[in-house]
């Protein structure tokens, strides 16, 4: 009677475990895709030099997950290309008795991406992801606001790589 007991509680504890799965956990379509190949964004905004930012951001971050390796297009199971679409700049905070003052921004970037196969057929997307951060005004936005853009990038590197990683 023990050891049916002792079996039944022993079933019942390792029960909740099986859906747990060691190691990387790939999106089913994207299964056999061991490396990516991330290619410089189209940028479609004003701000110079940003989607190569956004590519050295997206890299690192792949790096860092582990689930992909990092390699050309020619040797790549799959190809990540996309746009950044749009920088935007909102106001957060005003000043204290000045309403038309701002102390803190939000800065958002928008950036459609598309990852496909060897044969060039889409496997993700087209589809959009939003990074962003905040920021003080000290003396000059604009220094503020270039300082704040890979903190941005960073945001929306995590976002995407965990959308092509884990598929959510």
């Amino acid at each position: 009677m023990k050891r049916l007991l002792a079996a039944g509680l022993a079933v019942f504890c390792l029960s909740g475990c099986a859906g747990y799965h060691v190691g990387d956990v790939k999106p089913h379509f994207l299964r056999d895709i061991k490396t990516i190949a991330v290619l410089n964004f189209k940028n479609n905004t004003f701000n110079p030099r940003v989607e190569t930012l956004i590519a050295n951001t997206l890299i690192k971050q792949f790096q860092q997950d582990g689930t992909y390796a990092i390699t050309t297009a020619d040797k790549a199971d799959a190809v990540l290309d996309g746009v950044v679409v749009s920088i935007a700049r909102g106001p957060v905070r005003s000043v204290r008795g000045n309403v038309l003052a701002t102390t803190e921004f939000n800065l958002g970037i928008n950036v459609g991406y598309t990852l496909r196969d060897r044969a060039g057929k889409p496997l993700l997307g087209p589809a959009t992801i939003t990074g962003g951060t905040s920021f003080f005004v000290g003396t000059d936005v604009t220094t503020d606001e270039r300082q704040a853009l890979p903190l941005a990038a960073e945001d929306l590197a995590v976002r995407l790589v965990s959308q092509i990683s884990e598929g959510w």
